[in-house]
């Protein structure tokens, strides 16, 4: 695929487009809606090529990148892209699109809005379930029917996430940036992270949180569909990626209740004039992970309510959530995938 690459643990579709897999709290799936949790850190992305003698014969086809998740951990997505020129964006997990339920396919739709808007839209949490809420990405294995593919189609063929990202029709933007790139805030809470059966991985609902999906400000027509980016992520849980890379896993995360009792601080972006694309009803009534659980009579995994107070959230206005969400190091290299 050309014009992508890994830099700094972020993939870089086409020229102005990056997205990082931050590593964050898991939130309880107990009814109430949370505020946005921190990035704890970028998932480190692998090339499927680098490791073409070692991966299931099914990604020989598909191709991509892939990262590694314990299971039950939680993800976002951060999107650095170019207010003077932005681009249109898919998410897909399994195949299904994660803010109208429908089938995934490279192709951009307005009734309902199946997209995201970028730098418009800087974080995506989780797949679109009602009003300004979003239900978190949480990786699950497959096979067990917890994964959002398993909830809508019976089946558990892809897993993973599918990233398609189309860039605008000649003429609607600057074809040069501005000589100072606007800045963002920084989702993160300045912490390192504290330090199962070989499967790959897909992705299942869990709990609740406060996220907007921003309708298109600049209308369908800007896109065009023919000129896109697109790739397939797929996710190993610890033992299948140690199998493959030989690499140990980055350490998991302190738990949720830890973190909030400590203080330390959540999120809120400051977007109560901005819109919300109508709600899924397919998404919206898709099993969470919780429910799976109550089927299959496996036990609570710990998730206790959590009491964030207001001074521990953080509000950041959206206007300026652009170019950075996570920190980097300028002394890393880039990689051609």
């Amino acid at each position: 695929m050309a014009n992508l690459e890994i830099s700094q643990d972020r993939l870089q579709l086409g020229e102005r487009f990056a997205v990082s897999f931050q590593r964050t709290l898991r939130i309880p799936d107990d009814g109430r809606t949370y505020p946005l949790p921190p990035g704890l850190g970028r998932f480190p992305i692998y090339r499927v090529a680098d490791f073409a003698d070692r991966v299931p014969p099914e990604w020989h086809e598909r191709g991509g990148v892939f990262i590694p998740m314990y299971q039950r951990e939680a993800l976002w997505l951060g999107f650095q892209a170019a207010a003077w020129k932005p681009n249109a964006v898919q998410v897909a997990i399994g195949r299904i699109n994660a803010i109208s339920g429908a089938p995934d396919e490279a192709r951009l739709h307005a009734e309902p809005q199946d997209y995201v808007v970028c730098p418009e839209q800087p974080w995506l949490d989780g797949i679109h379930t009602g009003p300004g809420a979003i239900r978190q990405f949480v990786a699950m294995p497959l096979g067990l029917g917890y994964t959002v593919e398993a909830s809508l189609t019976g089946t558990e063929q892809f897993g993973g996430m599918q990233i398609t990202v189309f860039e605008p029709q000649p003429g609607k933007f600057p074809d040069v940036p501005p000589l100072q790139p606007p800045s963002g805030p920084v989702r993160l809470a300045g912490l390192r992270p504290r330090g199962s059966a070989a499967q790959t991985m897909g992705l299942g609902a869990g709990g609740v949180m406060q996220q907007k999906i921003y309708p298109d400000p600049y209308g369908i027509d800007t896109w065009d569909q023919d000129n896109y980016q697109r790739v397939f992520v797929h996710i190993l849980n610890s033992a299948q990626f140690f199998a493959i890379t030989g690499i140990a896993p980055p350490p998991t995360l302190i738990d949720a209740k830890a973190y909030t009792d400590s203080g330390l601080p959540w999120f809120a972006l400051y977007d109560e004039s901005a819109g919300d694309v109508p709600v899924s009803e397919r998404l919206s009534e898709v099993k969470t992970i919780a429910a799976r659980d109550a089927e299959r009579g496996v036990p609570n995994q710990g998730e206790a309510s959590l009491d964030v107070s207001e001074a521990q959230i953080s509000t950041v206005r959206r206007d300026n959530a652009r170019a950075t969400h996570d920190q980097s190091s300028s002394s890393e290299t880039t990689e051609q995938v």
